[in-house]
């Protein structure tokens, strides 16, 4: 079950991404309004750790029952790890994008994208409030 809420802890990329940086190492999801708009998800198609990210590109892939969508990179380094849970359970994505649902981490490398929102902007981008 999702909340709605937009956390402030993170960023956000205009393709519905979130990021979280922690120290040297950034957690990376989906928003809980992109896995509305794709609805039930029921692939996700982990990178392997080690894999180099650059920010702006495609690390993944996201199958719902109605499409498959791409997964950003918010910035540039290597994949840490992932989320194995998802290989069994994709709904994860669904049902707590912000928690359990989360996609990879990667150890960054320089600086995030520069055009990374705060949890309002992202809000105001989608029509929220």
């Amino acid at each position: 079950m999702t909340t709605g809420a937009t956390p402030s802890d993170r960023k956000y990329q205009k393709t519905h991404e979130w990021v979280k940086v922690e120290g040297n190492r950034a957690t990376v999801g989906i928003t809980d309004h992109a896995q509305s708009e794709l609805t039930d998800i029921v692939f996700v198609d982990l990178p392997a750790v080690g894999t180099a990210v650059a920010a702006g590109k495609t690390v993944l892939s996201l199958e719902s029952v109605k499409t498959v969508s791409d997964v950003y990179a918010p910035g540039s380094g290597k994949i840490v790890e992932t989320n194995g849970e998802l290989k069994a359970h994709p709904e994860l994505v669904n049902q707590d994008p912000y928690g359990r649902g989360w996609l990879f981490r990667f150890e960054v490398a320089g600086m995030l994208a520069p055009d990374l929102m705060d949890a309002d902007a992202y809000r105001r981008s989608i029509g929220g409030p």
